[in-house]
């Protein structure tokens, strides 16, 4: 069950960032403690597997250094800077002891498989392995329902959800049409045991959103960017991940 936090206290969009502060990093973390806040983040594989909080796959935006994340080497990792600041990439273990269960932590496993199938190799259980002992609110998500199904099979006690959209075709295009339906409707939610949404804000008046909260599921949605889209948004979801404005904690 979701802990009932992930309701009440509004969520920063890979932490409370901002220039200075780049985001999914452990400074963007602290401030959205400090301010009160739950924290979304995003986890990538990084050298040999090890679950590092990054959203893209490739570290030019954010780094500056070319090449993918999961085919980079420790050493070279551990050099790399997020944007032009002091701030390493942090680990997933890394940001856990520092959020220590003091606010909400969304986490959003990355798709691995380029097509929400079913290749999500073994990203799921390295991220349920660092959370084995965690004590504090968590949850997961995915765009990926295999992704989520493979990690609540590794970690059965962990909350988790299913992150959704309407899955246009210009920005799913290695989806297959069948599929992208089927992401679109939200099938996959009973199958792989998840007791939540976060949907995207554009998509928020899709009936299967409105049908899931009818029976109880908890909706949350994403990015909110001012206080006039979250009114809007909060006609139907419980709360928002937010970034580039502050809500009333």
């Amino acid at each position: 069950m979701l802990d009932p936090r992930f309701l009440t206290v509004p969520i920063t969009h890979r932490g409370l960032h901002e220039a200075g502060v780049p985001e999914n990093s452990l400074a963007a973390a602290r401030a959205a403690i400090e301010a009160g806040y739950g924290i979304e983040c995003d986890i990538q594989p990084g050298p040999d597997g090890v679950p590092m909080v990054f959203h893209d796959y490739q570290l030019t935006r954010l780094t500056g250094a070319q090449g993918f994340m999961a085919a980079t080497d420790s050493a070279t990792l551990a050099g790399l800077r997020l944007l032009g600041t002091d701030e390493p990439v942090p680990t997933l273990a890394q940001f856990l002891e520092l959020v220590a269960g003091q606010v909400p932590l969304l986490i959003e496993i990355k798709d691995q498989d380029g097509a929400c199938g079913p290749n999500v190799g073994t990203l799921p259980a390295r991220v349920a392995e660092a959370l084995a002992g965690y004590d504090g609110p968590v949850a997961v998500m995915s765009f990926n329902p295999h992704m989520i199904a493979a990690f609540h099979e590794a970690a059965p006690d962990v909350p988790v959800g299913l992150t959704t959209c309407a899955f246009p075709e210009a920005d799913w295009t290695r989806v297959a049409p069948a599929r992208r339906d089927d992401l679109a409707q939200i099938r996959d939610f009973d199958a792989v045991g998840a007791c939540f949404i976060s949907h995207d804000k554009g998509d928020l008046d899709n009936p299967r959103v409105d049908a899931l909260r009818a029976q109880g599921v908890a909706v949350l949605c994403w990015t909110i960017r001012s206080a006039e889209e979250e009114a809007q948004a909060r006609r139907v979801a419980q709360n928002v991940t937010f970034e580039g404005y502050r809500p009333v904690p």
